[in-house]
């Protein structure tokens, strides 16, 4: 594995509803995170509301990056590079995080490096807590990830396998064809009624159910690595729909186990079949829907390959992961010009 030099980073991410900032050591070793939800703001529109968003991140971001140096004992003058979210996210929350990037930049002289908050979920998996001051610090720190790694983000509107060859390279093999994993969540917690956001309250609902209560439907997709969740989806709102026909009360607790269920094991098989095919040495499972207490459990009680997802503080938005992938792209010698731009549709290969 290539023998990279040492550095700390900086990290901002405003893509969506956290304002979050971390300082990361050498790529692995986390110094210092902060994040402000605007989770509470938002559950009352039942979804992000993106002008709300940026608008909080404004507020947010300075007194985070504040917070997140004087966490880590450290000025900017400590720093080595400042990595920033370009994309995929919305367009005004990413604009706030990267304008505060380029000035930090400028201002301190620092090179800026651009990230893909999807690469940055996949680096989750280098990370871990490492406190300025006592806590872990020392200790030995855990194995980290080992090449050819096979990859499955689920992130939000995101379900992708991904061969990672090695840093930063990257085969697509397959993804969403439709919903992705966390859309699929979000959108049948509407059905069941059970808030916002979906992913939580699919698995607190699920803890009360079957999960073979009801059997959902599974898009296996034959011949591809592509994913497909309409279609269990879409048989909740027909069930839901023919009990309500029939005067019948909705199982809410068996429909979330079952639903939950189907989509697990459709994220597990496949993720394994193709880690055989493609020769892969380890399996990483991130981004939000890898907080799922059942997508974990799956993947951990396999045996067949040592296993990566991230502790569930890095599993959701945060800077952490994109000190990670910044770190790898400036120790890599990969750093941008403050004439940068968004990218809110940006794919990761």
């Amino acid at each position: 594995m290539t023998a990279l030099p040492p550095a700390r980073i900086l990290a901002i991410e405003t893509s969506c509803d956290e304002t979050a900032a971390a300082v990361l050591e050498n790529g692995r070793a986390l110094l210092a995170s902060t994040v402000a939800s605007q989770m509470d703001i938002h559950a009352r529109y039942g979804g992000v509301f993106p002008e709300v968003a940026s608008r909080q991140h404004i507020l947010s971001i300075v007194p985070v990056v504040e917070q997140t140096l004087s966490q880590a004992h450290l000025a900017l003058g400590d720093i080595n590079a400042i990595a920033v979210t370009r994309g995929p996210g919305l367009a005004g929350s990413l604009l706030v995080g990267l304008n505060l990037a380029k000035g930090l930049a400028l201002g301190a002289d620092l090179p800026l490096v651009g990230v893909n908050h999807l690469e940055g979920h996949l680096y989750s998996a280098w990370v871990y807590d490492s406190p300025p001051q006592g806590g872990n610090a020392g200790e030995t720190p855990p194995p980290e990830p080992q090449f050819p790694l096979m990859a499955l983000l689920v992130s939000g509107g995101h379900t992708e396998l991904n061969l990672m060859e090695d840093y930063l390279k990257y085969k697509r093999l397959g993804a969403t064809l439709d919903d992705a994993a966390g859309e699929a969540f979000d959108k049948v917690a509407r059905l069941l009624q059970l808030g916002y956001p979906g992913g939580p309250a699919i698995q607190k609902a699920a803890e009360e159910g079957d999960p073979a209560a009801i059997h959902f439907p599974r898009a296996w997709l034959e011949g591809s690595w592509d994913f497909s969740f309409s279609g269990v989806k879409t048989a909740v709102l027909r069930e839901i729909k023919r009990l309500e026909d029939e005067g019948k009360p909705i199982p809410v607790a068996n429909m979330a186990a079952s639903f939950q269920a189907a989509v697990v094991e459709v994220l597990l098989n496949k993720t394994l079949k193709a880690a055989r095919q493609f020769g892969a040495k380890e399996i990483l499972v991130a981004g939000g829907v890898s907080a799922n207490k059942a997508l974990r459990q799956a993947f951990q009680a396999q045996k067949e390959f040592p296993m990566h997802i991230p502790p569930l503080s890095l599993c959701t938005d945060n800077a952490a992961m994109v000190a990670a992938a910044g770190y790898f792209r400036f120790a890599l010698g990969q750093t941008d010009g403050l004439e940068i731009d968004v990218l809110p549709t940006w794919p990761l290969s």
